[in-house]
């Protein structure tokens, strides 16, 4: 299914993007990577070989996106498939959260996917069709204490690829939505804080979090399968996805009562 693809993958640098484009690698895909840090991604296109192509950029430079579009579709002839990876999360209630936090976060995990959709949808649908793999998150199913912004720009998101499945898969379009639990990344330790400043650490919740190579494995069995939608987690955040659609008002006390125990204070996001 993979051999010989293009596949652009945002947010290529580590975690889920980078356990991503070392598994299709081995699957014979080739790769367009991106992300902010050079470097970083440099280190991924080694571990990869196949000389991927590197087009690093920050993900709100909206208005570089449709000469990358030109270019990664030059270099690949077509592209088959892209995974909006790239993102950033928070750790603060929103009592206490500038609003530039909630800028931040929609402008990284909101705007910018669908603006790399946006410009690749025309070309893809007239080559006959490809693959969106969108990550999302389970608190954009379900909006979990000190996200806020997170998951307004999470759930943003799974609303875009539902309505852009709609519209495609006549066209040849297959869009898969991801939604992950705690995976261990460094997603929680580059989160923003409640001044929009990066948090600095980690929480044993992301720390003990399912392996990024057991996502990325997950993720292209879910693409093999034809699904539309994973929920790529385990035990009770599993659990909170089901329970949103199932018995929300259940999960609604169960939020509650979260905070109510001292949620905030754990995860070192109470206003001291």
């Amino acid at each position: 299914m993979f051999a010989g693809t293009v596949w652009w993958i945002t947010g290529a640098s580590s975690g889920i993007g980078a356990s991503l484009a070392e598994a299709l690698a081995k699957e014979g895909a080739k790769l367009i990577l991106s992300g902010r840090n050079v470097e970083a991604l440099n280190e991924v296109a080694a571990r990869v070989g196949g000389a991927p192509l590197l087009l690093p950029f920050e993900a709100t430079d909206y208005a570089r996106i449709p000469a990358l579009v030109e270019q990664a579709w030059a270099w690949g002839g077509r592209v088959d498939g892209v995974v909006n990876n790239a993102g950033i999360s928070q750790r603060s209630l929103a009592v206490d959260t500038v609003f530039d936090v909630y800028q931040k976060i929609i402008a990284v995990d909101l705007l910018a996917p669908i603006a790399l959709t946006q410009a690749l949808l025309p070309r893809m649908t007239a080559a006959g069709g490809g693959d969106i793999v969108a990550i999302s998150s389970v608190a954009g199913i379900a909006g979990p204490p000190l996200r806020s912004a997170y998951s307004a720009a999470k759930a943003g998101l799974i609303g875009y690829n539902d309505s852009v499945r709609a519209e495609t898969t006549h066209l040849g379009m297959r869009v898969l939505v991801v939604a992950p639990g705690s995976v261990r990344t460094n997603v929680s330790k580059n989160a923003l804080d409640a001044k929009a400043e990066t948090r600095g650490f980690s929480d044993s919740v992301i720390d003990n979090g399912m392996a990024p190579d057991v996502a990325a494995e997950r993720i292209l069995t879910a693409l093999r399968e034809g699904k539309r939608e994973l929920i790529l987690a385990e035990g009770m955040e599993a659990e909170i996805a089901r329970l949103r659609r199932a018995d929300p008002d259940k999960l609604f006390d169960l939020m509650v009562q979260l905070v109510v125990g001292g949620y905030a204070k754990q995860l070192g996001a109470e206003k001291s």
